[in-house]
């Protein structure tokens, strides 16, 4: 198992690798010149609200500053080579170090994730076992029609749903903002539903199929009671594609997190990745995104460990 995950960890280097070259290279061929852009939103410190008040010699040596001037290799280089130094460079609006403000606006990011995949699992698990426990009942039909519903739900029309209803209509919990479990709760069911739709349909699917196997069979012809087949035998392979949904879930919440934190006017790194993007701040969108694809690979790895733990016919050596 250790030599596994050490091959997986030395198999996303060349990933990560892949996704910043990526995205470096659509940042530099976008149609906007990044430094006129400063230079008009008046976001250098020292550059004038317009334009025209900076001569082109003025703004080519602010090029040179910002080390925009030098070919595409040298600078995606530099960008490795300071990476792995701890340095991802400054922000070019707030003049602020980038890891500054990762390590400020992270843990709000992680924290709603968390909570997004801790209602995922919980409900849609209970809600996928009672559906396949009670098949073809009244309760697995609304159960699997909450799913679907579930599944369709654009998150920005839920989110919006839920603060009207919970925090404008019925007052119980603040519509936006941060910094106590209240604000959290919104935003959460909001990540959370869409995840715990799908968790539900396939547990519902993955755990008829196994209910259906010959050992499962010859479980309940010894008499064990139900409730012990389904949870004691049945579950522990049911749930080994839903670990799959899961584990990609926990990646997909980190980087939906840029619709749920701006719509509920949270902070955290889909913020300032969006506020990144329109401001032209390539030091911190770059690293944005890479934290994001950081995030799909440790879910990618989390769920073979968790494959090999669940099912004992699985070994990676």
């Amino acid at each position: 198992m250790r030599g596994y995950i050490v091959r997986k960890l030395l198999l996303a280097v060349p990933v990560l690798l892949g996704v910043s070259l990526l995205v470096f290279l659509v940042l530099h061929f976008l149609p906007v010149d990044p430094v006129r852009e400063l230079v008009m939103q008046h976001q250098t410190g020292t550059a004038p609200t317009i334009e025209g008040a900076l001569t082109d010699a003025e703004i080519e040596a602010l090029r040179h500053q910002l080390g925009l001037d030098r070919p595409l290799y040298i600078q995606f280089g530099r960008f490795v080579w300071n990476a792995l130094h701890g340095d991802f460079g400054t922000s070019w609006r707030t003049k602020r170090t980038v890891m500054t403000m990762i390590a400020k606006n992270a843990p709000y990011t992680i924290e709603l994730s968390l909570a997004g995949m801790a209602i995922s699992i919980v409900l849609g698990v209970v809600l996928g076992v009672i559906a396949a426990v009670k098949e073809h009942t009244w309760i697995d039909t609304i159960s699997m029609i909450l799913a679907v519903g579930g599944v369709c739900a654009p998150s920005f029309w839920l989110g919006l749903m839920l603060m009207l209803l919970f925090g404008l209509k019925l007052g119980w919990l603040p519509p936006i903002g941060a910094g106590s479990w209240k604000h959290l709760v919104l935003p959460a069911f909001t990540m959370g539903i869409g995840g715990a739709a799908m968790v539900a349909r396939l547990t519902r699917s993955s755990l008829l199929e196994v209910m259906r196997q010959e050992y499962i069979v010859t479980a309940r012809s010894k008499g064990l009671a139900e409730r012990l087949v389904v949870f004691k035998h049945a579950m522990r392979n049911a749930m080994i594609p839903v670990i799959t949904v899961v584990g990609l879930s926990l990646g997909h919440m980190l980087g939906g997190s840029v619709i749920v934190e701006n719509v509920f006017g949270r902070p955290g790194l889909g913020r300032i990745a969006v506020d990144a993007i329109n401001e032209k701040d390539y030091p911190v969108v770059q690293v944005t995104v890479l934290m994001m694809a950081v995030s799909y690979v440790l879910a990618n790895l989390l769920v073979d460990i968790c494959y090999g733990l669940l099912d004992p016919r699985i070994r990676y050596k």
